[in-house]
């Protein structure tokens, strides 16, 4: 059996649906303490997200993203469970600096306490770092950029040119599937990705042709666009200097390790997508 902790989250919803009945969703809030059978395996993707509102003090993120996976993680070392799958983030790769984000020194903690730990024979161990999930049932900077091209304004982020990895949460799901039906992939961090990236200027366009509409692209000054998002964060707007650098930063990671041990390349195309997703936004909205 496949037991999944945060079932009722973005990612654990479609993981659910994707798995059916050969998983079930844990409750921890319940209970931190898991019975993990004989060759059971345990998908722990319930943590503390990167909070932009910044409300959530650093210790929640350590209690939960950290401590918590310790936790769950030394009671997989002790049963007789056979592979223990953490979400971790492309963001942990920053928390080595101390200047780094409670989330990101959170999420790199857990990855190190992972990997002390001697993997028993029978076992397998994997630390995935997903980038940006997208997909149906998405909540974030995503949503944002698309209400802005629903209610017909121009896009005024046109003057940055990015380049960014994304995956789909289907994609993200088809890779725990494959890692744990698939004796033969070692144990291992690896970071998860789409084959292809995109700017956000190709985002914004993909968002106008789901809602069939012809966005005007802005090229405003960039310093006059950090200006203004250095207020949104003063005044709380939906536009703030760490939203404008996750719109416009260029983040590109390679999937290559992914795919080699997977032997296989992911079933949902980038574009295919985002398509998906914009779709999604446009029938739920």
């Amino acid at each position: 059996m496949i037991k999944i902790s945060g079932h009722t989250g973005f990612i654990g919803q479609h993981l659910l649906e994707m798995l059916g009945e050969s998983a079930i969703g844990i409750n921890l809030r319940e209970s931190d303490e898991v019975l993990i059978g004989s060759d059971d395996a345990l998908v722990h993707l319930a943590g503390k997200a990167h909070d932009v509102k910044k409300v959530l003090a650093a210790e929640e993120y350590f209690a939960v993203n950290t401590a918590l996976t310790k936790k769950l993680f030394d009671q997989f070392l002790a049963s007789e469970g056979s592979v223990f799958v953490f979400m971790s983030s492309i963001k942990s790769l920053e928390g080595i600096d101390v200047k780094a984000s409670a989330y990101s020194q959170s999420k790199y903690m857990a990855e190190q306490y992972i990997l002390s730990k001697p993997i028993p024979d029978g076992k397998r161990v994997y630390i995935l770092r997903p980038v940006m999930v997208h997909g149906p049932g998405n909540k974030g900077n995503l949503n944002l950029l698309f209400g802005v091209v629903k209610k017909g304004f121009p896009w005024p982020l046109a003057a940055f040119e990015n380049q960014r990895s994304f995956v789909s949460v289907e994609n993200l799901c088809f890779v725990i599937k494959e890692l744990i039906a698939n004796k033969d992939i070692p144990s291992g961090t690896y970071e998860v990705a789409d084959s292809e990236a995109f700017s956000t200027n190709e985002l914004v366009r993909m968002a106008g042709d789901a809602l069939g509409k012809k966005v005007v692209f802005w090229r405003l000054p960039k310093g006059l666009v950090r200006f203004g998002a250095a207020v949104g964060s003063i005044l709380g707007l939906p536009l703030n200097t760490e939203r404008l650098e996750k719109l416009t930063e260029n983040a590109l990671v390679d999937n290559g390790p992914l795919l080699k041990v997977l032997g296989k390349s992911l079933p949902l195309a980038a574009r295919a997508g985002f398509e998906k997703t914009f779709k999604s936004f446009v029938h739920h909205d």
